[in-house]
């Protein structure tokens, strides 16, 4: 039975252990997306955000206070209940409660609630974004790996096929049936294969830690990823560019992120202008006091509750507060929100068409991938036959050392490319079904 791989997952929010036989591109995706310190710091800004746009809301709910105030007083001071000084230790209590509500304000509050739901919304947007990217990343690492265990596996091969050579061809030495600057050349050639195998090695080692990396998980000499099934490996890549692109423009929360924020700054210009109208508010209260000294028409203390109702006072207001000179400091304020508009609307303009141009350079390297791949497959099949005669012809003692570690060499390049080739391919769809939004496993 294989050896598990054990990856303790170490996300901000909580510890949970996974044991992975072979890990998926999916599982890849997922840990570093829980893990990620650059998409944590993402959903923070998106939730202060929505902080942000809860206290928005609140700009419509009145404000409500109460005050409580008791007080000992000794020495010389007023007696609440006549107004005269005295020299006495007394002790008094006063109550209230008031309201204000804004009842207009040039829209003020309502132009900045709406600025705060779509700032919130673009935060929400960029969350995913910032998720998007880890994805790709995740998936250009995964590969790398599945690149990098094949090429390996590749220079296994080819140092067992030497070897078998060298083995013979020592043996035939021995006997003398052959020029020993055969078995020279061939015992270079698998040294050759065995620097490539290390090469080989290393490059998997890298691509193992590149992934690690991106999950933010301790590096582990055992990790393995799950192969790529053939029905995810098609070269007859359907979408068209103007069609990816369509796609992208309503599917990518890049695009989403960047046209919120234009509505955002368009809010906010509006919120700035409505700073210059009037704003009417209503306020109201209620109040009432108690103060020891209090005494009725014959000279007998009040008690608290007779005082409490008959100081009882309310009171209903109204105001308008008009702006006629304020260093124009609005006008700034509706400058600065004019500019922060026009500099979103250029970074929407701007992001849809460097999408365009990523789209279709995607799509042209894609068939470009696509081409070189099929080209070689077919050196492989045509420097596979080679091999085969010139490996027969050698091993009958026909041929010659030379014409065999060329014939050789060219396979093994040409298998080389071919892994290369068909991990590049599928990349570079894996890229185009990102900007469709279509599921990359």
């Amino acid at each position: 039975m294989k050896g598990l791989v054990l990856i303790s997952l170490v996300g901000l929010a909580q510890d949970t252990t996974h044991t992975y036989d072979v890990l998926t591109l999916k599982q890849s995706v997922e840990i570093a997306i829980a893990n990620n310190a650059t998409v944590k710091t993402s959903e923070f800004a998106k939730d202060y955000s929505g902080v942000n746009y809860t206290l928005a809301k609140g700009n419509f709910i009145p404000q409500l206070s109460g005050n409580i105030n008791h007080s000992l007083n000794q020495g010389r001071g007023i007696n609440t209940s006549t107004n005269t000084y005295i020299n006495s230790s007394f002790t008094s209590a006063g109550y209230s409660l008031t309201s204000q509500a804004t009842l207009f304000n040039g829209l003020y509050y309502l132009n900045t609630l709406k600025k705060s739901k779509y700032a919130y919304d673009a935060t929400n947007m960029d969350w995913q974004q910032a998720k998007d990217n880890l994805t790709l990343q995740v998936i250009l690492a995964y590969l790398q790996m599945l690149t990098s265990t094949d090429l390996l596996e590749q220079a296994r091969r080819q140092a067992d096929v030497t070897k078998q050579q060298v083995d013979r061809l020592e043996t035939m030495n021995k006997e003398g049936a052959i020029k020993p600057s055969d078995l020279s050349d061939l015992k270079g050639q698998y040294a050759g294969d065995e620097l490539a195998y290390i090469s080989a090695q290393n490059a998997l080692d890298q691509a193992r830690y590149t992934l690690s990396q991106l999950m933010n998980v301790p590096y582990n000499k055992n990790l393995k990823v799950e192969q790529i099934g053939a029905d995810q490996f098609d070269l007859n890549y359907g979408s068209a560019p103007d069609t990816i692109y369509q796609s992208a423009l309503q599917q990518l929360a890049i695009v989403k992120a960047a046209d919120l924020r234009t509505k955002a700054f368009d809010r906010e210009v509006k919120a700035a202008k409505g700073l210059l109208y009037p704003s009417l508010g209503l306020g109201a209260g209620i109040s009432t006091n108690f103060s020891s000294l209090a005494t009725d028409a014959n000279n007998n203390k009040i008690g608290y509750s007779n005082q409490l109702q008959n100081n009882y006072g309310t009171y209903l207001s109204a105001g308008i507060f008009i702006p006629l000179l304020n260093n124009l400091r609005y006008r700034g304020q509706i400058a600065s929100a004019k500019i922060d508009y026009k500099s979103a609307k250029f970074t929407a303009q701007t992001t849809r068409i460097q999408l365009k141009q990523n789209i279709e350079k995607d799509y042209f390297d894609m068939t470009a991938s696509m081409e070189r791949y099929k080209a070689t497959a077919e050196q492989v099949d045509a420097y596979t036959e080679s091999f085969r005669a010139a490996n027969l012809r050698f091993t009958e003692g026909v041929g010659s050392v030379v014409e065999y570690l060329i014939a050789k060499n060219n396979l093994d390049r040409s298998k080389t490319n071919l892994i290369v080739g068909r991990y590049d391919y599928l990349l570079r769809t894996k890229i185009l079904d990102y900007y469709q939004s279509k599921p990359l496993w």
